[in-house]
């Protein structure tokens, strides 16, 4: 590999205790599910990388590969975000003064 060069397997990762494990950005707490998230939401990789601007478009890419491979495990992630955002919305309702 040529100095300076970016070796693909390192801008993601997985840490037991930032996220639940999710896969993310290696070095930060944004997780692949946010990154794909925004991107069905409309914004393209430039946008994301505007909107978060200690990430490379490199890293942003890499977060869009990894769902496009394992389309599955993602789509899980965002559909649990989605219950937990539900039954906090819920919760938050019923909760006395509310």
């Amino acid at each position: 590999m040529q100095p300076g060069c970016v070796e693909v397997g390192t801008l993601l990762d997985r840490e037991a205790d930032i996220r639940g494990g999710r896969p993310k950005i290696a070095g930060t707490g944004i997780t692949v599910s946010r990154v794909v998230s925004l991107y069905r939401a409309g914004l393209s990789p430039e946008e994301i990388a505007m909107e978060y601007e200690h990430l490379s478009l490199a890293q942003i890419h890499a977060a869009l590969a990894y769902f496009h491979a394992n389309a599955a495990e993602i789509t899980g992630d965002l559909a649990a975000d989605e219950a937990s955002a539900e039954r906090w919305e819920r919760e938050s309702r019923l909760a006395p003064g509310a």
